[in-house]
């Protein structure tokens, strides 16, 4: 089982802060990660980190066994698959599906002078094939819808079998049909044979595919539990992170969560005893 990702007493620090707060982690290639947290916990900083998008202000991180300070991260990332809202904003609207999609073979986005092969139009057809997009092969951009867009930059992500892909809100902004179309496509990508490792961050649990096998739990920074899925994300876990009571439940393989109802009743209580004093 090798190591793709390790972090060491990582700490990213901005303005004074702690934005990654001593973080130990280690990611082994046949793991399905999920980082869940609120808004302000340090996700999307770990995930940037794993990207080598980041460094770390102390500690280490070593990504496929290179250590990050000690690389040349240009080298490094084409061996990383990274989809995030940030990087779909830097593809140019009327670029093709297909050009966006193939464009990653040179870590490139929008098409420019570089030269394709056969075979990498074949690879990124068969990729497009895999996420339901081969009959958008032709149309821009800028013209699909955010669903649409997110099986895109997922697809231009594992067009170079990454040996790891990392997937920052991959669901966020999403409606009901898209988001559980493409939890269908990531689970039924995270379980078949020779897929790399996966981390995705995300805010709900609803948005956990199934396939996933472990899940870090986030708050200010620091790890609040961090190990396999069945055993960490509990009640208990999550109340503790979202800093409120928090009652999860499970049911063919995905998870739904919500505040503990006694807790709402308590707090209404409050507020119309207050109201009257």
């Amino acid at each position: 089982m090798p190591q793709v990702l390790n972090f060491s007493d990582v700490v990213v620090r901005r303005n004074g802060r702690n934005i990654v707060d001593h973080l130990n982690w280690a990611v082994t290639d046949e793991q399905r990660w999920v980082i869940l947290g609120p808004n302000g916990a340090g996700k999307t900083t770990v995930l940037k980190l794993a990207a080598t998008h980041e460094h770390p202000s102390s500690g280490t991180v070593s990504v496929l066994e290179e250590q990050l300070g000690r690389t040349d991260v240009f080298e490094l990332r084409p061996r990383i698959g990274f989809a995030s809202s940030a990087m779909a904003r830097q593809i140019p609207g009327d670029e093709t599906v297909l050009n966006t999609v193939l464009t990653a073979a040179y870590a490139v986005l929008g098409r420019w002078n570089e030269e394709y092969e056969r075979i990498d139009e074949r690879r990124a057809m068969r990729v497009l094939a895999q996420w339901r997009l081969e009959h958008l092969a032709d149309r821009t951009f800028g013209t699909l819808s955010d669903g649409e867009q997110k099986r895109v930059q997922i697809a231009r992500a594992v067009m170079t079998d990454p040996e790891i892909l990392l997937l920052d809100e991959p669901t966020a902004s999403l409606d009901l049909g898209a988001r559980e179309e493409l939890l269908a496509l990531l689970g039924g990508f995270a379980q078949a044979p020779n897929t790399p490792a996966m981390i995705m961050v995300t805010h709900h649990v609803e948005e956990i595919p199934i396939g996933f096998t472990h899940v870090m739990l986030l708050r200010d920074g620091a790890v609040v539990a961090a190990g396999p899925l069945a055993e960490t994300l509990t009640s208990a876990a999550l109340s503790e992170t979202f800093a409120q009571p928090i009652v999860l439940s499970y049911d063919g393989g995905r998870y739904a969560a919500r505040a503990s109802h006694d807790a709402h009743a308590e707090a209404m209580s409050d507020a119309g005893a207050d109201a009257e004093a």
